[in-house]
């Protein structure tokens, strides 16, 4: 569907527009700064809005398509549309940015400027809507690997003691796998230069996608392998899937919560969609190739990370280490290659950012009322602040995915896609259940039940502020968790064009010995 009105580029171009009204607000007047800030994020959530109320489920593959050639030369356009995917992930995005903003009004310490805090915020925003809108490869890639300077400065710039090396590791992580995916990047162009499916080089993903599809871009395998590497490299850090996550972290312990919930909720989904819109669509032979790989990786991360998070002891590590585990779950539901399991995956995107969100972000009010991330100096906080507990109960439960609440449908349908085709990964996944009930129950006991120490007696219980943070997200995740058909409605369409691209059926059910004689015979039981 192709519309007058540029609706995807007034979605990426309205942030940038408010960063610039922040860094322009007088520079005594930082309140001034912050209220632009959260208005653009609100015309920019309305935008998205409109987009989803005018989005067709089922009907074209891409919808609200813009197309202009950017550097023709090269074959590169400025090409953007969504599909069902791409538009969930832009709700998620423009929803939590506006609670963000409330949620980091005085995160800013003195010294520090509060127009550049709240103008990075929204340039991150800008690149993180362009990425899950561009149609052209090398479009995509610009932004993927431009969000991270704006990330580095609010790492570094605004986070906690150690900040310094933690902006520095996440920045070297992300600019390897960036210059990894800059090669494949480079490698695929020369692949559709050469191909007679093309008239010369270009960067076009549905041209490509179509071609790959076919078996038409006249290379052979090993090529695609490594191109396929080259991409995924790139994604598996950013998500990041085990073995490449120790940089998040320390990324998320020395940032402010507000900018840590942005990085592992909102930047990190960015890899997971690389890999749903550009690995399985451009390389669908080479996707089923390593699926068994990167199936065990992401197993391997569900686990780990659920154990790491036992093993913490500062509050905030804990739930970052949460965040590992559950990218495991949405990667393995990915490469799952079932419908079932990638439905289960986008919805995983969208849930988990919310959860997270909830959980990170009460967290960071209590670390902040308590000046300590460490566990042990907490208890008893429930007598004291019983909205605060409460509020971090539900954030936890959701975490665990408890049913009734977002994430369990979720991670139930990721499950059962991927025992359909991987017995034992869906079963050494389920142990993880029973690890996240640990980690989120065993958090809650110590901090807000048993004897409460006098240097928790005034810590205050959430204002009206961090309220009307949390209320949306609370509301969130008990809504999704009871009613999640019209997210799922948007993204099921999607999920079997997928599907089709890679060439891949859901397996049939196994039958009984005794009723596949019967069937064979032509009988009926």
């Amino acid at each position: 569907m192709v519309t007058s009105f540029p609706w995807l580029t007034t979605l990426w171009i309205l942030p940038l527009i408010g960063a610039a009204a922040a860094v322009l607000a007088p520079r005594t007047r930082p309140e001034v700064a912050k209220v632009a800030a959260l208005t653009t994020s609100l015309l920019t959530l309305a935008v998205a809005v409109v987009l989803a109320i005018r989005f067709e489920p089922g009907g074209e593959s891409f919808q609200f398509i813009e197309s202009h050639w950017w550097i023709e030369s090269f074959g590169a356009r400025y090409e953007l549309g969504v599909d069902g995917i791409a538009l969930v992930l832009v709700l998620l995005t423009t929803v939590l940015l506006p609670l963000l903003l409330v949620a980091g009004w005085n995160d800013v310490r003195p010294g520090k400027s509060a127009h550049a805090y709240v103008a990075s915020i929204l340039i991150v925003e800008s690149m993180v809507l362009m990425s899950f809108c561009a149609l052209d490869v090398l479009l995509f890639y610009v932004f993927f690997e431009a969000m991270l300077i704006p990330m580095y400065f609010l790492i570094g710039g605004f986070g906690g003691k150690g900040r310094a090396a933690a902006a520095v590791k996440f920045l070297l992580y992300n600019l390897v796998g960036g210059l990894v995916m800059l090669a494949a990047v480079v490698g695929l162009y020369i692949v559709t230069a050469r191909s007679d499916a093309f008239d010369g080089g270009t960067f076009g993903f549905r041209e490509i996608a179509a071609a790959a599809s076919a078996g038409e871009l006249g290379v052979s395998s090993s090529v695609l392998n490594a191109l396929f590497v080259g991409f995924m490299f790139a994604f598996a850090v950013k998500a990041p899937l085990w073995p490449f996550h120790s940089w998040l972290p320390d990324a998320a312990v020395e940032s402010t919560p507000a900018t840590a919930v942005l990085m592992m909720a909102v930047v990190d989904k960015v890899g997971t969609f690389g890999m749903l819109r550009y690995c399985l669509h451009l390389f669908p032979d080479s996707s089923k190739y390593f699926a068994p790989v990167i199936v065990t990786l992401a197993v391997i991360g569900i686990v780990y990370g659920a154990i790491l998070a036992i093993a913490q002891t500062d509050v905030m590590r804990l739930i970052a280490y949460t965040s590992i585990s559950h990218f495991g779950f949405i990667i393995l539901g990915i490469f799952a290659m079932t419908t079932q399991g990638q439905t289960g995956s986008t919805l995983y995107m969208v849930n988990h950012g919310i959860s997270t969100a909830a959980l990170f972000l009460v967290a960071g009010f209590l670390v902040s009322r308590r000046g300590t991330r460490v566990i042990a100096h907490y208890g008893g906080i429930q007598k004291v602040a019983p909205v605060l507990a409460g509020t971090f109960l539900i954030a936890g439960l959701a975490t665990l995915s408890l049913p009734g609440l977002a994430p369990f449908i979720s991670e139930f349908l990721v499950l059962i896609g991927t025992f359909a085709r991987y017995h034992v990964a869906a079963v050494v996944a389920t142990s993880a259940l029973v690890l996240s009930a640990v980690y989120v129950l065993w958090l809650y006991q110590r901090i807000m039940t048993g004897p409460r120490s006098s240097e928790n007696d005034e810590v205050k219980d959430l204002g009206p502020r961090e309220l009307a943070v949390m209320a949306p997200l609370i509301a969130l995740l008990i809504v999704l968790g009871v009613y999640p058909k019209p997210l799922l409605d948007i993204v099921s369409p999607t999920v079997r064009t997928t599907m089709t691209a890679v060439d891949l059926q859901d397996p049939l059910p196994a039958q009984p010995a005794q009723d596949a004689e019967a069937t064979q015979d032509g009988g009926h039981r």
